[in-house]
């Protein structure tokens, strides 16, 4: 029994011993990793990473500045003094040649006729103070800028980057067709001026910069990109306006300042916004650098810019389906002769077709006044065009735009409609014959076309572009003089035939003839 007794208190101290020893090698091994981890803390951390550098301006970041810095020097503020009074309503003109020169009519008025604070003056006549931009070309003084900016100012005061002194400038002459004008200041030393770039190098996407005084803050400059080219902004503007449109901020008082490329060149003049507020809205319009260089050269050299022309009023854009009725495949539809123009002198006639001018292919209405346009006033040009869809050529003579469109004036019109019955015919229209009443507004004989009363919606005739008001004065180049004359020439028309419509329209003063063209379904 008391070996029994001593063998338990063996096994009893055996196991303290044991657990004892457990515990002391627990601590020992806890100890050892908290000093680690407490040595692991006092070193510094990520030894392997590499450390974060700024690295150096890059060049994009800079190219900006640096084109400003360049470019900014030359850029002016215009301000302008004038004695306004009310305006009498403004004339549109038709499309073609013979466009009355006012480009933009009170879209320039809302827009620019701007007093200190943005706010547009409403006496019937009162002093005006205006702001605009300019950008000098030439050492001598030379500043290129908008007509609509020093068209109706009595005094011109110009002042430079830096420096506090107004200059008097004087009108040196000014282009309405492209609202282009030349001013000059003098000075007893070299001006700054910037360099001219080519338009025509410049695309889609291309960074650009504006630099002008927007609400009266000088040297203001915007940066965007080239969002369109050869923009035309219709609404009456003229055949010689076709726009660089960018996204870059051209807000009133921008108007005149240059549109620079990234070569620090001047590849347009500022000259309107799309908005329906007065103020930047994403769109902005600049006449390209070669239409101003142009026009500046003649400006310089004589005063006024002298176009040539044929005496035609034309459809700038016809249809496929138009020419082809012609049998033509390209070419400018002649929709008017000018009495006593050199178009009538050399035998042309409405409904030609013109396809070339001295060998140069004529495929719409841009072409044929590019070219006509830069021909010598007095000299003979070598017209090709189709009539009855025989080719034909005769050599017409230029006349100088301004005397050959002298004093034209456009027949008062009225869409009033009279109140005999209407006659639904095939294309999606009802039509009457011309009472005395509407034909004496119109300029016409009683006799001379049917008019349009109505138009369905979805029809035919508004796909192609009919409109109550027009006057049908031929359908498949077949005379219309009365509603008897469609309704027979309509019963030769089968489906997939082509129709095409010379009409006559007028709107307020404006009154054009158009052909009009589709395919029946």
């Amino acid at each position: 029994m008391k070996q029994l007794l001593q063998t338990m208190q063996q096994r009893k101290t055996v196991s303290t011993v044991a657990v004892l020893l457990t515990l002391a090698i627990g601590i020992l091994i806890g100890t050892l990793i908290s000093r680690g981890v407490r040595a692991a803390q006092g070193q510094p951390q990520g030894a392997n990473a590499q450390a974060l550098n700024l690295p150096s301006p890059v060049q994009l970041s800079t190219v900006f500045s640096k084109i400003s810095s360049e470019v900014s020097p030359a850029v002016v503020n215009i301000n302008t003094e004038s004695t306004v009074q009310t305006r009498s309503p403004r004339r549109r003109a038709p499309q073609g040649e013979g466009e009355e020169q006012d480009p933009f009519g009170q879209f320039f008025d809302r827009f620019f006729d701007f007093g200190p604070f943005g706010q547009q003056q409403q006496q019937p006549e009162f002093r005006q103070k205006s702001l605009g931009s300019g950008v000098m070309v030439d050492s001598e003084g030379y500043i290129l800028t908008n007509a609509h900016v020093v068209s109706r100012a009595d005094k011109i005061k110009v002042k430079l980057l830096d420096n506090s002194e107004l200059y008097e400038a004087k009108v040196v002459g000014m282009d309405e067709e492209t609202d282009l004008a030349v001013i000059k200041i003098e000075a007893d030393h070299p001006l700054p001026f910037a360099k001219i770039g080519n338009s025509d190098g410049t695309g889609v996407g291309d960074w650009v910069l504006a630099i002008g005084s927007p609400f009266g803050l000088d040297e203001t400059v915007t940066a965007g990109i080239i969002s369109a080219k050869g923009r035309d902004l219709g609404g009456g503007s003229s055949s010689f306006q076709r726009f660089i449109q960018t996204d870059a901020a051209i807000n009133p008082g921008n108007s005149g300042g240059p549109l620079v490329n990234m070569n620090g060149e001047v590849i347009g003049i500022n000259t309107a916004i799309a908005t329906g507020t007065g103020s930047y809205a994403g769109v902005g319009f600049a006449m390209p650098s070669n239409v101003a260089v142009d026009v500046y050269n003649q400006l310089v050299k004589s005063g006024k810019v002298t176009r040539g022309s044929l005496g035609v009023m034309f459809q700038p854009d016809p249809s496929p389906v138009l020419l082809r009725t012609f049998g033509a495949e390209s070419g400018v539809v002649v929709t008017g002769i000018q009495p006593g123009g050199p178009a009538e002198a050399a035998g042309l006639q409405q409904g030609d077709v013109i396809v070339s001018v001295d060998g140069k292919p004529v495929k719409d209405g841009d072409a044929l006044i590019a070219v006509v346009a830069a021909a010598p006033v007095g000299e003979p040009v070598a017209v090709r065009y189709l009539r009855n869809k025989e080719e034909q050529e005769t050599s017409v003579v230029i006349g100088d735009r301004t005397e050959v469109f002298a004093g034209t004036l456009n027949p008062e019109g009225s869409s009033d409609q009279p109140s005999s019955e209407d006659t639904e015919v095939k294309f999606g229209i009802s039509i009457q014959n011309i009472t005395p009443e509407v034909a004496s507004r119109l300029g016409l004989d009683e006799n001379e076309g049917v008019l349009v009363t109505s138009v369905d919606n979805g029809s035919f005739a508004e796909d192609i572009g009919l409109q109550r008001g027009d006057v049908i004065q031929q359908l498949n180049h077949q005379p219309v003089n009365r509603v008897e004359d469609v309704l027979r020439i309509q019963r030769g028309l089968a489906a997939k035939s082509d129709a095409v419509f010379m009409i006559r329209r007028t709107q307020g003063s404006q009154s054009m003839t158009l052909y009009l063209a589709g395919t029946l379904p």
